[in-house]
Order: C-alpha cells, then sequence, then structure tokens
C-alpha cells in the first residue's frame, strides 16, 4: 500500500500548525493507524507513507510499523508531486498492485472486498467510491452498469448529474499504471491519470461499498464530527477497547460513560466532562464543563471554564 500524507493540512488549520495532519490525534491515536489497521484487516501490510511535510514527526510515532503488525517505509517528496505524481516518486517500492490512500479519510470500508473485484475483473484501476447527500463540493465519479467508470465531473451543480457518488480517495492500482504517469513533474490522478485511463480504454472500475463508513478530517468541523461518531459507536470498523486510562479524579467529579480520558489526566470536584475526549495529563480544574469537545495533551482548563462543541491544541 502507499499512503499518501504529503499535505500541510492548510484546511486543519491552527491544529496542524506543530502536529502534521497524518499523526493528529484521533481519540488520542495517532490519525493515520485507523487507516494501517484497514490495510492490516485485509492482509496488507507492507506500506509505503509517502511524506513532505514534517516527515521525521511522523517517523518518531510509527518507526518501522513493527509495533502496529505492519512494515512501513518512507519516501519524502523533494517538492509536492500532485497524487500521482508522488506514487509515480515510489515507484522503486511497488512493483506490484498497490492499494493507495489519501491520507486524510476515515473509513471502515472492507478492503479486501475491494482488493478481490479488483482481481476478478482483471482490472487495471479500481476506484473506491462513498455516496454523500450533497455532491457539490466534491468530484462526482459517474459509472455504467457493469461498475465501468463513465466520466468524472468536478463540483457539479444538481442539474449536471444525477448521481451522488464521489471519489473517496482509495484505490487499487496494477503496476504498468505508473507507465502512464510522467516522471518528475506534479501529476494528479483525479485530473490528469484518470481521464487518461478512460481515454485509453483501460479496464477502469469502481466499487461502491455498501454501508462503509467514510470522512474526510480536513476541517476542524469533520475532524471533531468523526470523534462524534467513533464515541458513539458508528463506525463499525473501530472498536474503543478501553476508555479510561489511569488518571486522579475527584469523586465529586461526573464523566459519562461515552468520554475517553487518557493517562494523567486530572479531573477536580465539580468538574463535568460529557462525550469528550481528553488527551494525555490534561489537568480540569473544579466545576469546569467539557462537553462535545476534544481536548489535546496537556491542557489545562481553568476552573469554571465552559468547554463546548471545541477543539483546544497547542
Amino acid at each position: 500500500a502507499l499512503i499518501l500524507a504529503g499535505g500541510k493540512g492548510t484546511r486543519l488549520r491552527p491544529l496542524t500548525v506543530y502536529t502534521p495532519k497524518p499523526v493528529v490525534p484521533i481519540c488520542n491515536r495517532p490519525f493515520l493507524l485507523y487507516q494501517i489497521d484497514t490495510l492490516r484487516r485485509a492482509g496488507v501490510t507492507d506500506i509505503t507513507l509517502s511524506l513532505s511535510y514534517q516527515p521525521h514527526k511522523i517517523e518518531q510515532q510509527l518507526g518501522d510499523g513493527s509495533d502496529f503488525g505492519v512494515k512501513i517505509t518512507y519516501t519524502v517528496e523533494p517538492q509536492p508531486m500532485g497524487t500521482a505524481g508522488a506514487y509515480k516518486f515510489a515507484e522503486d517500492f511497488i512493483r506490484e498492485p498497490t492499494v493507495v490512500f489519501n491520507g486524510d479519510i476515515v473509513t471502515d470500508l472492507d478492503l479486501k472486498k475491494v482488493v478481490r473485484e479488483h482481481n476478478e475483473r482483471k482490472a487495471a484501476a479500481t476506484i473506491v467510491l462513498a455516496p454523500v447527500e450533497n455532491p457539490s463540493s466534491y468530484g462526482v465519479v459517474e459509472t455504467e452498469r457493469d461498475g465501468r467508470v463513465r466520466r468524472f465531473l468536478e463540483k457539479p451543480k444538481p442539474e449536471d448529474t444525477s448521481c451522488c457518488n464521489i471519489n473517496a480517495g482509495t484505490y487499487v492500482l496494477d503496476p504498468k499504471i505508473l507507465d502512464y504517469i510522467p516522471a518528475g513533474e506534479n501529476y494528479s490522478f483525479e485530473y490528469g491519470l484518470f481521464p487518461d485511463l478512460l481515454k485509453r480504454g483501460e479496464k477502469f472500475y469502481a466499487h461502491v461499498p455498501a454501508d462503509a463508513y467514510w470522512i474526510d478530517i480536513g476541517t476542524p468541523a469533520r475532524y471533531l464530527q468523526v470523534h462524534h461518531d467513533i464515541l458513539r459507536g458508528d463506525v463499525r470498523g473501530i472498536k474503543l477497547k478501553d476508555r479510561r486510562g489511569s488518571f486522579d479524579s475527584a469523586t465529586h467529579a461526573e464523566i459519562d460513560e461515552l468520554s475517553i480520558i487518557a493517562d494523567d489526566c486530572t479531573v477536580k470536584p465539580g468538574a463535568q466532562i460529557i462525550n469528550s475526549v481528553l488527551g494525555e495529563g490534561v489537568h480540569v480544574e473544579e466545576k469546569a464543563r467539557i462537553e462535545n469537545s476534544v481536548v489535546w495533551p496537556h491542557t489545562r482548563i481553568g476552573s469554571g471554564a465552559q468547554v463546548v462543541g471545541a477543539v483546544i491544541g497547542r
């Protein structure tokens, strides 16, 4: 697999000023680990990360992948190469069919099924689609009855198409695809490679999962949303093993059962924590109320403070 994790995370600022997007915490785990879980469940354990922004911070947290049951290799782009350019840049590591993930999605997709379908159809490329209610801010992908890709429409108006399936940022690509990508230049899957595959008449198919969870965590609102979805148990592939670390809590503090509290937190008397995630070493003073929020590690919440629907970071 190749995970395209080189973006600066501009839309997610200011959370990504000190923390590159691939390792922003989601329920107190680096975000990329959820993608690694999805790959590992499908039996994919050889993973290359394509990085360019603060790569050392990512390598520091994930190492060679052995702690997570996978083998991780890193490539660092000299300058941003675009999505397909990054795939081409990593070609020394990949000469077999490859799963490519955009580095900003959380999904519980059954990847095994996608790979099986790709092989059965002898496809050159398979793109995973996600149905959305309003596709006008995404790229829509129209398909034929047999699942072949018909055309791509970028941010269409409602009258342009009745299709609501968007590019979910997950592909299975045959190695021969690498030969269609120009070396050493900025080149995109969406605008360059995929239209080219259609022109060439390659076997290019779409996979539309029946009921997979999918979200792009690229903005603070959606970053918060994915936490609520996981806390509520809406993401089948993500099971929260333990919502409580070892921390100090006053007997008169109120913590509901959905909340996640990491190690070394302190929760003072009269504080309330409702449907929220506290990172390591968070200190909550007396009578503070934290609700529907995510608090990053080593934050101090003052006494009587009200934190509602917020993300508090460095």
